[in-house]
């Protein structure tokens, strides 16, 4: 008898409880500190009155409903987000680009990537002076070995016709499995302290550079299966490579982080290092996504190369504004704070949880 009037005495404990659920409920605005205070304390007192109830047997309705209140208030202290378009915006639109452009583990590996891209294709397309030999004989050769040319000149023997829409999406979700692949595998290399990012990216750029040069040695041979390789390549290559070196980057900047921790403990610096990286990452999956659509659909059309020509030239002019021209004007907010989740509180009083 004394536990029952020991819980009956605690209902205007439930009836505050049920009050601040119902307003929490109804409305999704910032919650007040102290109101968060006074919630976590009353769901507390709650929860151990109804372990109370349920050890001395009190009434059904009585057990029940304590049930439904911590249910409730549960809902409330533990729920769930909702997507935060406005701050995907924010991030996206305002704080992503100036990282992107402040970030020089970004700037080496798109210098390291280009550089050995065009140096590659130049000894694949064996330009030589006249009367002179290819400054390094059979290197297209040694870098994709006969095989794999080959079947890349079986695989662009024929003018590009289209295919069906059945085959465009087929391809389109292969595209992305096997883009994403070389993406996550380069991502996963640069975390070898650096320097697998490093021989990712090099290896990369020397494989592409070098078929980019094969075909453009047939190009200029009148062999129309280089014709025919960039009529295929052209729309989809700006996003695609762009995404290599973005993964690259990203993986890149965690291996560095464990070398140089700049006074922090190797698990703290790989942490801020991960959020700094988050953004180039999360970059370089929309740009494999974008790729994979063009070129499941555009690049093996038949539609006229100039067309495909103006799709490279909007994509790359995509790249640019995003990158300098919405991040040179507030490149000073890539030194404040990292990527922050949109799940993740950015104070105490936007988290129900208590500390």
């Amino acid at each position: 008898m004394k536990v029952a009037k020991l819980v009956e005495s605690r209902r205007d404990n439930w009836r505050q409880l049920d009050e601040l659920c119902a307003q929490m409920e109804s409305s999704r605005r910032r919650r007040d500190p102290r109101m968060i205070v006074r919630f976590a304390g009353l769901y507390r007192s709650v929860c151990a009155d109804l372990a109370l109830a349920e050890s001395y047997q009190l009434p059904p309705n009585t057990v029940a409903y304590l049930h439904k209140l911590v249910a409730r208030a549960h809902s409330q202290l533990y729920r769930s987000r909702r997507f935060n378009f406005q701050w995907w915006k924010q991030e996206l639109l305002y704080s992503v680009p100036p990282r992107l452009l402040a970030d020089k583990t970004l700037w080496l590996a798109a210098t390291l990537f280009w550089g050995m891209f065009i140096f590659s294709m130049i000894l694949a397309a064996e330009f030589s002076l006249p009367g002179h030999a290819p400054p390094v004989p059979g290197y297209a050769e040694r870098v994709l070995t006969e095989d794999v040319i080959l079947q890349m000149e079986d695989s662009f023997a024929e003018p590009l016709g289209g295919r069906g829409i059945e085959v465009d999406l087929y391809m389109a979700g292969y595209y992305i499995f096997h883009n994403t692949g070389i993406g996550l595998k380069c991502f996963a290399a640069g975390m070898v302290f650096g320097v697998g990012g490093l021989f990712a990216v090099v290896f990369n750029a020397a494989f592409l550079g070098a078929a980019f040069g094969v075909m453009l040695r047939l190009y200029r041979e009148g062999n129309p299966t280089g014709e025919h390789f960039f009529q295929f390549v052209t729309a989809h290559g700006p996003f695609e490579l762009t995404a290599i070196v973005f993964s690259a980057a990203a993986g890149m900047r965690l291996g560095f982080s464990l070398i140089e921790t700049n006074g922090l403990s190797r698990g703290e610096s790989l942490y801020q290092a991960g959020k700094q990286a988050m953004p180039t990452m999360g970059a370089a999956i929309i740009l494999f996504f974008l790729a994979a659509g063009i070129e499941g659909f555009i690049s093996p059309s038949a539609l006229p190369y100039g067309i495909k020509v103006l799709v490279a030239a909007i994509s790359t002019a995509m790249l640019v504004f995003y990158i300098v021209m919405l991040g040179w004007p507030r490149q000073e907010l890539a030194a404040g704070e990292g990527y922050r989740s949109p799940f993740e509180p950015a104070s105490s009083s936007e988290s129900l949880s208590p500390k």
